[in-house]
């Protein structure tokens, strides 16, 4: 057991923290680290062409890529319709737990984000209300990646829905980690 937590205790800080210079990893983890790189490697394959888009994708959405949005909201609005198309197909005892999950996720990732570019950075309390708005998103992205892993799971989705689902977010978060960036560099400069 690491000696800087205890279940009793708790985390405990060290006082001073020493310079560690090189690798710091054990051979048992380099060890431990190949293993399981070999049993992921055995048990997941990746398709060697695997599609761009699934037909779903665009499908009945009037969201177009030339939008005068920012990339990032125009994705999420992709993303939403994405969801939304797909998760009218789920199951119904999947549509109270997993279909609203979904949905509302990535209705009040799009709300946080456009909150976001709507808010100007010419005060401080501006910029950090931008930047918490930014934040938001971002954590509703995560969680909408989970719900979507544990919809998948449970048989709510196909895992080609999955994956497009994964690339998409993959896609928005990104994008919104650059525009954070952006931001900061602006602020700064």
């Amino acid at each position: 057991m690491n000696r800087h937590t205890g279940r009793k205790q708790g985390l405990r800080v060290p006082l001073k923290i020493t310079a560690i210079e090189g690798n710091c990893e054990s051979d048992e983890d380099k060890a431990a680290i190949s293993e399981a790189v070999a049993i992921a490697d055995e048990n997941f394959e990746l398709p060697s062409n695997p599609p761009a888009e699934h037909p779903d994708v665009g499908k009945d959405t009037k969201i177009r890529d030339d939008a005068s949005d920012l990339l990032v909201i125009t994705r999420a609005k992709k993303l939403a319709a994405y969801v939304i198309t797909v998760t009218e197909k789920s199951p119904k005892r999947f549509r109270v737990v997993f279909v609203n999950r979904m949905q509302s996720y990535c209705l009040d990732c799009l709300e946080c984000l456009i909150e976001a570019n709507s808010t100007r950075m010419d005060t401080p309390r501006n910029r950090e209300k931008r930047k918490e708005r930014q934040h938001e998103a971002y954590m509703k992205l995560k969680m909408l990646g989970y719900m979507a892993f544990l919809s998948h799971e449970n048989g709510c989705i196909l895992l080609k829905q999955y994956r497009q689902i994964s690339l998409q977010l993959s896609d928005c978060i990104n994008l919104l980690v650059a525009w954070r960036k952006s931001d900061a560099a602006r602020k700064g400069g």
